[in-house]
């Protein structure tokens, strides 16, 4: 970490686009953010390979930049075109060959010939090859790659592979140490080099948060490893690698938090693989020390499956004391219930739920739209204007009355200019860090004051990203018609339930929203409907939704929809 009187706030800025070299600008303040705040985790030899990178000329970086940011490590020098960098790129590639970040006589797989060469290219090179396969030349390059693969193994010069053709390949050196650089900036390998672009063409705001030395996304090199190892693994299970190879690889559990929830989705997607494949042992294993919220689940179903019911039993009757959300309640409770029928056990005491309304509609749809636009369409009326809102709506009203506590810049919150939302959104303890702000944001609810803030946030904030609110969906007329007809005591039980579990309760709310702006009872103002086609019924955290307002006299209901045709 910094010396205090360097932690001064500061915020990266993104080049100007007209500038022919504005990817080097973006590429070099990456590279120099990370070397300057982040050096206490970076070795003597990676620090020494960034402070040699910033040294060399400006064409050699510029490349170096482009090479970084395209996909691959292997590059055609023929079709290295950059005329921006006021040099040729024989002149360029030869000073990164002396300063050790390009190999120009790598050995290249096969596969990697097909993603580098045309068809065109290929055929003549691997005339010999090809028909030594038994293939006609004519066969395409989906083809010839499915089956030459096998037959060529190794990977060899571009020289042997195509002799005779004018070409060159260079491999780029270190792309590991740029992985490494771009996740320590970003806090993940989502985010690529291309957001700095995007927040310039205005294609993407961001709320510009103070940054400093504290505000960084690892303290600890470990976790970077840790990180890395994470991401390397799902990639090989991605690319189709057997989950047992996969497996070995996984790293043990640690006390990071934020890696750990990264670890259990790991190792839930691993166990699914496992389970697909047969692998019945590892799958239970992987869903056993995965901590996702739905491995239980997963390995209970996996057991009942396995006829080993005392052992699901057993850990389902566990489970029912701390369930991991909503969803695994309900779960819980069927395994329970089919469990119980077969040991001969007591099946659970279920409490008793509130009856939802619930109404039909026959209609017609000769145009094949959704369920959901032909109910909105034939339930609005003039002075009863139906909206398809689904998760937008309370969310989004959500969303604007509490943004100074979303966005407030505490240490782990953000750590780069391009954040959607707090990076800590979905940990246990969120909401306990900014309790005070949550409580002065809903606070305002007790007046009129909440309309006030809820107006100036969506004037003022309009269009920068947010975990909550969906712009395009939030028009201004939306937002008039919800402040005028959903009253605030409302609004109120459905925010204080969205913070109980912000991961969880910010879907499954009914898809449309009927206003009646005119209605004599202030609470019925308003109704939200969730529709359901033929053959389709309510999940689970849609039903949770519509029993918490029907047990606090939101307006609620369900319409089932059917089609006259059928």
């Amino acid at each position: 970490m910094l010396p205090a009187s360097d932690q001064q706030t500061h915020i990266p800025g993104t080049a100007d686009l007209d500038n022919p070299l504005y990817y080097l600008e973006n590429f070099e303040t990456v590279v120099r953010w990370v070397r300057h705040y982040h050096s206490d985790l970076l070795t003597v030899d990676e620090i020494g390979y960034i402070d040699n990178l910033l040294t060399l000329d400006q064409p050699a970086r510029a490349l170096l930049a482009r090479m970084v940011m395209r996909t691959g490590e292997l590059f055609r020098v023929e079709k290295l075109r950059y005329p921006e960098l006021g040099a040729t790129v024989a002149e360029t590639t030869n000073t990164l060959l002396n300063a050790g970040w390009i190999n120009d006589t790598p050995e290249l797989p096969l596969a990697d010939l097909f993603r580098l060469y045309t068809l065109g290219e290929l055929r003549p090179a691997l005339a010999d090859r090809i028909t030594a396969a038994g293939l006609p030349m004519g066969t395409s390059k989906a083809v010839l790659k499915e089956t030459l693969l096998p037959l060529h193994p190794d990977p060899a010069p571009i020289g042997l592979w195509l002799p005779g053709v004018s070409t060159q390949v260079i491999q780029l050196r270190n792309m590991a140490l740029f992985d490494r650089l771009r996740l320590m900036f970003f806090g993940n390998l989502r985010q690529s080099w291309s957001d700095f672009v995007l927040v310039e063409l205005g294609h993407q705001q961001y709320e510009q948060i103070p940054l400093s030395a504290e505000s960084r996304a690892f303290d600890e090199r470990d976790d970077v490893d840790r990180y890395l190892v994470m991401h390397h693994c799902r990639e090989r299970l991605d690319q189709g690698e057997p989950p047992e190879t996969v497996w070995q690889d996984i790293p043990t559990a640690n006390k990071n938090a934020w890696l750990e929830s990264r670890r259990g989705r790991l190792l839930f997607e691993l166990g699914k693989l496992a389970e697909r494949g047969g692998n019945t042992e590892l799958a239970l294993k992987a869903y056993r020390l995965s901590g996702h919220r739905e491995s239980r689940l997963r390995q209970l179903r996996l057991l009942e499956r396995l006829k080993q019911h005392h052992e699901a039993w057993k850990i389902a009757l566990a489970a029912t004391a701390e369930p991991r959300f909503g969803a695994e309640e309900r779960g819980l409770e069927r395994i329970l219930t089919r469990l119980a029928k077969k040991l001969g056990e007591a099946s659970p005491q279920q409490g008793e739920r509130p009856q939802l309304t619930a109404f039909t509609l026959e209609l017609d749809n000769p145009d094949g739209h959704s369920v959901e636009w032909v109910a909105m369409q034939h339930l609005t009326e003039p002075d009863k204007p139906v909206a398809y809102v689904e998760n937008t709506l309370i969310n989004g009203l959500f969303g604007l009355l509490c943004w100074p506590a979303l966005f407030e810049p505490l240490p782990g919150a953000f750590f780069h200019p391009f954040h959607t939302g707090p990076v800590d959104l979905y940990r246990e303890d969120f909401v306990e860090r900014r309790q005070a702000l949550f409580d002065d944001c809903l606070g305002t609810l007790t007046s009129d004051d909440y309309k006030t803030r809820i107006r100036d946030t969506w004037q003022r904030k309009h269009g920068i990203a947010s975990p909550f609110v969906i712009w395009p969906i939030l028009s201004e007329e939306m937002l008039e018609l919800a402040l005028a007809c959903i009253p605030a005591q409302h609004l109120e039980l459905m925010f204080r339930r969205l913070l109980g579990n912000l991961r969880e309760h910010r879907s499954g709310f009914p898809d449309l929203i009927r206003f009646r702006p005119d209605h004599s009872d202030p609470n019925r103002r308003y109704e939200m409907i969730e529709v359901k086609g033929p053959g389709d019924r309510l999940q689970d955290h849609q039903t949770r939704w519509l029993e918490f307002c029907v047990d606090h006299g939101i307006p609620v209901s369900v319409c089932y929809v059917r089609w006259t045709s059928q």
